[in-house]
């Protein structure tokens, strides 16, 4: 029960601001894509941060599930030199009041494998916490038992290309909403490299892209949106006809409650 605890009290962390139920509403158009995007409401998504190194350059996304703790992609290799930016939206702007947290650790998951993208999975502990505001708060994780089902209308967002060709990431945050694929519909394009620990999501003509990785899946349940995966990884060109695989949570839920709870 001790890990149940541990996680509810990080749920409830800064009791203005409980998980997945962001201050400013976000707004959906329906099938956007991330591809060809459409802009997010500035500060719609305040558990989305953009991970970046000394240099400013955005390199992969992740999401705030506590004051302290941020999830990404394991194969982001975020290292404790690189940067968290909470509360942005237009990176080419330098007048967003974003936080800029710095690293103190980092627990990529030990069975990660960049061959076969199996759990992909990485959590990073803030030397500072954030501070939650109107535009920066956790997303919730789901339970265990939590289902998500093939058609459950998911939404992700990221900096990450809206072109595949495009030579640069999308300086405002975007979002697409997109549907769960079923893991049998997904082995007919990606057969056995579809493992428990993925989700599939999309082929609806929308896509994530290059630069989106380590960036939320969430679905809103009960009222609260709930972190269903992670993005991992797809198409090479970003294909808005092939599914895009996310880590699934749920299946690495029990890793993620050792980490927290003994950190």
């Amino acid at each position: 029960m001790a890990f149940l605890w541990l996680l509810s009290c990080f749920a409830l962390a800064g009791a203005a601001f409980g998980c997945g139920v962001p201050a400013i509403q976000p707004v959906l158009t329906g099938l956007a894509r991330i591809v060809n995007g459409e802009d997010a409401v500035p500060g719609s998504w305040p558990w989305q941060v953009s991970l970046q190194d000394n240099t400013g350059f955005h390199f992969c996304g992740g999401s705030l599930i506590s004051e302290d703790w941020v999830v990404t992609a394991a194969h982001c290799g975020v290292t404790t030199s690189d940067l968290v930016v909470a509360g942005e939206f237009d990176q080419s702007s330098d007048k967003e009041n974003v936080q800029v947290l710095k690293i103190a650790q980092v627990f990529k998951n030990p069975k990660f494998s960049l061959l076969t993208v199996t759990n992909d999975i990485t959590l990073l502990k803030l030397a500072t916490p954030a501070t939650f505001s109107e535009t920066v708060s956790a997303v919730c994780l789901p339970s265990a038992n939590d289902d998500f089902p093939a058609g459950s209308l998911c939404v992700t967002t990221g900096w990450g290309k809206t072109k595949y060709t495009s030579n640069q990431t999308s300086s405002k945050l975007q979002q697409a909403a997109l549907p769960v694929v079923s893991t049998a519909n997904c082995k007919k394009t990606w057969g056995s490299k579809i493992t428990d620990t993925m989700i599939c999501a999309g082929a609806n003509g929308v896509s994530s892209c290059n630069g989106d990785s380590g960036g939320p899946l969430v679905y809103q349940k009960d009222g609260a949106w709930t972190l269903v995966g992670i993005v991992s990884w797809g198409s090479s060109t970003c294909s808005t006809s092939t599914p895009a695989v996310y880590a699934r949570v749920t299946a690495l839920l029990p890793w993620v409650q050792e980490i927290l709870a003994a950190n």
